[in-house]
């Protein structure tokens, strides 16, 4: 059976660490063939203007776990407001719930926190939330709901978060497991060209 994340980063050229553990082990698919899929994938490969912005947008659409529907509408709320669309575009993905549990270190995954989140182990300000999409607000504090802190999914949490740093926009107490965000996303190093991103959907 094919391993369709794994698939997905060699198509696209780039480790998104959809499987956190082994890409960071030398069983990690990009480290033992770093070639395209399929028999011509060893091949040169060139691509249009149009199909790099293409390539862009499913990075960050395998990235965050996105639908086409939801990528597009991440596009149209960004470029509704004042400011940097691409900017705007990559604060609203970081805001996400299901993101903010990953950064904080709750989660391994994107899609591990996007479990843990539509499982309602995770509330916001004291409240269960079971919406992925959710956006966090400054001020807002994240914690793991107390019924669920003695599930197998965080037995090992407070040694796997030790020498954890959170990004600078988040605090992260290890002792209490929970966090809050401080400020909107910034200083962002990401593996994709999120410029190309607005060119891709401005054109359409």
């Amino acid at each position: 059976m094919f391993n369709t994340k794994e698939k997905r980063e060699r198509t696209l050229g780039v480790k998104l660490f959809l499987k956190p553990h082994r890409c960071n082990s030398p069983k990690c698919v990009m480290t033992r063939k770093p070639y395209r899929p399929g028999l011509h994938g060893q091949s040169r490969h060139t691509s249009s203007e149009l199909g790099q912005q293409l390539n862009e947008k499913q990075k960050i659409k395998y990235s965050y776990g996105l639908r086409e529907a939801q990528m597009r509408r991440v596009f149209d709320a960004a470029a509704k407001n004042p400011g940097v669309t691409g900017d705007l575009i990559m604060q609203l993905l970081e805001r996400r719930l299901d993101n903010i549990v990953f950064r904080l270190g709750l989660a391994p995954s994107r899609s591990v926190g996007r479990h843990l989140v539509s499982h309602g182990h995770i509330t916001t300000n004291g409240r269960k939330t079971t919406i992925s999409s959710f956006l966090v607000k400054v001020g807002d504090k994240i914690a793991i709901r107390p019924q669920s802190k003695d599930a197998a999914l965080f037995k090992d949490l407070a040694e796997r978060v030790k020498n954890y740093e959170p990004p600078i926009w988040l605090k992260f107490d290890k002792d209490k497991l929970a966090g809050e965000m401080l400020a909107l996303p910034k200083d962002l190093e990401v593996p994709f060209d999120v410029n190309m991103v607005v060119d891709y959907y401005s054109r359409k």
